[in-house]
C-alpha cells in the first residue's frame, strides 16, 4: 500500500508541467543543514551527520517539524548543543543555514526557524 505524502507545488513551468515537493523532503533538508552548524551536537534523538549515512535520511525527521502554509515554511528544530558552545551564536548559525538551504534547494520562502535546545552534550573526557 502506497504511503500518503503531502506535496506542495513549487513551480509551474508555463505549460510544460509543474514541480511538486514532499514535505518530508523539506524536513530532511532542514535536518541536514542544522547538523552541519558548528556547536550542534545532534538533533534531538541523537541523529548526527555520521549516523545519517548509516541509518538513512528517514531518521532525520526526529526532532524536526516543518509546516508549509501559503508557500511559506515554518521549521521547528529540537537540538542538542555541544558543551562550551555559545548557544545564541549556534542558534543564529543554524537559523541561517536552515533558511538558506531550504530557500536555495526548494524555492520556498522560510518565515521562521524556531529552535528548541533540549540538552547539552558533554564530551567523553576520561583521563588516563
Amino acid at each position: 500500500m502506497a504511503e500518503k505524502r503531502t506535496t506542495y507545488k513549487i513551480k509551474d513551468l508555463g505549460g510544460i508541467g509543474q514541480v511538486n515537493i514532499a514535505d518530508e523532503v523539506v524536513t530532511v533538508v532542514a535536518g541536514l543543514a542544522a547538523t552541519e552548524a558548528d556547536g550542534v551536537a545532534s538533533i534531538a534523538g541523537n541523529i548526527t551527520n555520521e549516523l545519517v549515512s548509516r541509518l538513512g535520511v528517514k531518521n532525520l525527521s526526529k526532532g524536526v517539524r516543518v509546516s508549509i502554509k501559503d508557500d511559506v515554511v515554518t521549521v521547528d528544530l529540537s537540538l542538542n548543543v555541544a558543551y562550551n558552545a555559545n548557544i545564541p551564536a549556534t542558534c543564529a548559525r543554524v537559523q541561517e543555514k536552515v533558511k538558506s538551504a531550504i530557500e536555495n534547494m526548494t524555492g520556498l520562502k522560510v518565515g521562521n526557524v524556531n529552535i528548541h535546545i533540549v540538552s547539552v552534550e558533554m564530551e567523553n573526557t576520561k583521563e588516563s
